[in-house]
């Protein structure tokens, strides 16, 4: 079968692999759609990032060769030993968790605290290819309101879902959104599906700017011609927001986090911060302000699933192309690091 293979950084070969079968527990699926993730960006950049530098404790995996791919639906094709849950022909997603089911963490449900914790598409094979094996209790059927397109949005849909229960946002309350990219324009419209009163959108991208204003963003800012802070509070009583959501993940977009929020705010961080970022604890601590951190997800496939089944959630507006298997690198990933302002999430269909 043809599949992308992450060798090393900058090194991504489409090539025929064999094609896998499933062992007892698992189940073999066709791969339907595949967003690209900025987590492949970051492998393709600069990996092995998520990628293990040593061998996986559950999957013996380590480094290249590996197909990428973890945002994706798929139809089950094969079903191993002891797979009741679906038969050929079902249409699914898939959680990209891969747990050991026996730490405290697990046991506890906490499955993204796994302390053998591994993802399909890095410490595994993943959905760049035509067909992939995958655990039974890594999947979750699809609803045929949910076509295949939407169903790759399921994992990092999960993602802003699980990032909006950390904050614990109320009915009612307002909330900014830090980053207009893939989880950041689903971050807008979960708080809004979750209740909020408001949701202002702060990115520096003018055609993200108009999609967040698009999906629900009650108004936008540009971090770069004036003070979110300032515009905020004029709008707010000078109250600002209870809640700001930072999902890039650098010092610039942190600072506006705690620029946006008002006393007593709560600022959640969904961006993955590459380097160290410094925190204005003096400012923290005379607001009261909250700090807290939202990786991954546990079990909100669910409600990701049912927030796109009667589209209080839209994801079609946020899909800027989609390509062959064969141009990933050249139509898809190369695209997403070179301009991100012309592109939210290319689709892969293998």
């Amino acid at each position: 079968m043809k599949a992308a293979v992450w060798y090393e950084k900058e090194d991504i070969r489409i090539e025929e692999v064999p094609e896998p079968a499933p062992d007892p527990g698992q189940v073999k699926v066709k791969i339907k759609a595949c967003g690209i993730c900025g987590s492949d960006l970051h492998e393709y950049k600069q990996g092995p990032f998520i990628i293990p530098s040593r061998p996986h404790p559950l999957t013996g995996r380590q480094g290249g060769p590996v197909i990428l791919g973890h945002e994706f639906s798929a139809e089950v094709v094969e079903c191993g030993a002891n797979v009741n849950r679906f038969q050929p022909g079902d249409r699914v997603t898939m959680n990209a968790l891969i747990t050991c089911g026996e730490c405290h963490f697990c046991k506890c449900g906490a499955y993204n605290m796994c302390t053998r914790l591994g993802s399909t598409g890095f410490a595994a094979d993943g959905g760049f290819a035509e067909y992939a094996v995958l655990q039974d209790y890594a999947l979750y059927p699809l609803p045929d309101s949910v076509n295949d397109d939407m169903g790759s949005f399921v994992e990092p849909l999960a993602v802003a879902i699980r990032a909006v229960k950390r904050s614990r946002l109320k009915i009612g309350e307002t909330a900014a959104v830090i980053g207009a990219g893939p989880i950041g324009l689903l971050v807008m419209q979960v708080c809004l599906a979750a209740g909020a009163s408001r949701v202002f959108a702060i990115e520096p991208m003018r055609t993200r700017r108009e999609l967040a204003a698009k999906v629900g963003a009650v108004s936008v800012f540009d971090p770069t011609a004036e003070d979110p802070g300032k515009a905020i509070a004029a709008l707010t009583d000078n109250l600002r927001v209870d809640v700001a959501f930072d999902c890039v993940g650098i010092q610039p977009s942190f600072d506006t986090a705690v620029k946006v929020t008002g006393r007593r705010g709560r600022i959640c961080v969904a961006g993955l911060a590459l380097k160290p970022i410094e925190v204005p604890f003096i400012r923290l601590w005379g607001h009261e302000k909250e700090i807290t951190f939202s990786s991954g997800y546990e079990n909100e496939f669910p409600a990701a699933i049912a927030l796109l089944a009667d589209q209080r959630v839209n994801v079609e507006d946020l899909i800027s192309d989609r390509i062959q298997l064969d141009d990933l690198v050249e139509k898809g990933i190369k695209p997403l690091l070179a301009s991100a302002d012309q592109h939210i999430k290319i689709v892969v269909y293998p």
